[in-house]
């Protein structure tokens, strides 16, 4: 059952928390008809969806991304869109044009605007890095501004709006690598690996049996804007944010004091890691039933995080060095500041 708006006026902090925890829940049971293991993952995307971020999957085909995002709309009662993203899809058929229309009182021709799937509150941007840089780029107002401008004219998007996006590895043939400043938009880049043996046994049992229990909405648009509200209100010590600061500034060759950042990395984290690192680790907080934030709660999510905005170089290619070991790296050599929470 989804709350109606009229529950949730007058409610403090303290009881929208405990609402977005039980919804949190709710979501996590309904998911839980459909996908199998994958805990980490499913925590992440709730991560997103709490603080209003964009979220990019990536992993190999047939790990169940496109069911994960797909499954968790039909748990939201939101509108919700997918766009299969292909090599001929051009940026008009994710934003939408300008269609000439009989207008039938005047008789006249005339422009009138036809929306395309981004005009929705869950955009499903399936095997995004499949189409040329040209049509990725469509949506990049759209991820940070939340609207769209088409010949000449903006059109707001109505919140709240996400990008959940899946990608395959850039090596599998078609794909094309994204570009940094739409890699930047993304809040978290989640990894999907192969599921352990037992839990792949017990895909297989239930995919080869009869169609699980219908996915029910169990979280109202409402419920979603206000939460996404207390989390952003959920207060931070000073400590924890400079922590997060600490970390991404300590990715940047110029700006570090680390030896293997200099050696392997061309290009460090955005300020946007850093409002990504301390939002999600509210919305994390939020989700494990506590009101305060601490630094593992940054620490969990460095990967997310940084993955994706930390450009490596020649030497930690042919090294094989990866990003995931760098930002493991840089989270043992950043201390944690001495402070009681």
């Amino acid at each position: 059952m989804t709350a109606p708006v009229d529950a949730l006026a007058g409610l403090d902090d303290g009881a929208l928390a405990d609402r977005l925890h039980a919804a949190s829940g709710r979501i996590t049971a309904e998911l839980r008809k459909v996908i199998v293991g994958q805990d980490a993952v499913v925590e992440q995307a709730l991560i997103a969806l709490f603080a209003g971020g964009n979220c990019l999957l990536v992993g190999v085909p047939g790990l169940a991304k496109t069911l994960l995002i797909s499954t968790m709309a039909r748990a939201l009662d939101l509108k919700f869109s997918r766009i299969q993203f292909t090599p001929d899809l051009m940026p008009s058929d994710v934003t939408g044009t300008d269609v000439i229309q009989d207008d039938p009182t005047t008789g006249h021709r005339r422009l009138a605007f036809m929306a395309g799937p981004v005009f929705a509150n869950i955009l499903l941007a399936d095997e995004v890095n499949r189409t040329p840089p040209k049509t990725q780029s469509a949506l990049l107002e759209a991820m940070q501004e939340k609207r769209v401008t088409v010949q000449g004219r903006t059109y707001d998007l109505e919140p709240p709006f996400f990008v959940f996006a899946t990608q395959n590895p850039i090596e599998l043939e078609g794909t094309y690598p994204l570009p940094e400043a739409q890699l930047d938009r993304f809040m978290l880049e989640v990894f999907l690996d192969y599921l352990p043996e037992e839990d792949e046994v017990s895909v297989v049992k239930a995919t080869t049996a009869l169609p699980p229990d219908a996915v029910q909405p169990v979280v109202s648009r409402a419920e979603i804007i206000a939460f996404q509200k207390v989390v952003r209100r959920v207060p931070v010590a000073d400590a924890v944010t400079r922590y997060a600061v600490a970390l991404v500034r300590a990715s940047r060759p110029a700006a570090s004091g680390l030896d293997f950042i200099k050696q392997y990395v061309n290009y460090g984290a955005s300020v946007r890691a850093a409002q990504s690192l301390v939002l999600g680790a509210k919305a994390r907080a939020l989700l494990q039933g506590r009101a305060h934030v601490g630094f593992e709660d940054v620490q969990a999510l460095a990967r997310p995080v940084l993955r994706h905005r930390i450009i490596l170089n020649f030497q930690a290619q042919s090294e094989k060095v990866t990003t995931d070991k760098i930002i493991e790296k840089l989270v043992a050599a950043v201390p944690v500041p001495k402070s009681s929470l």
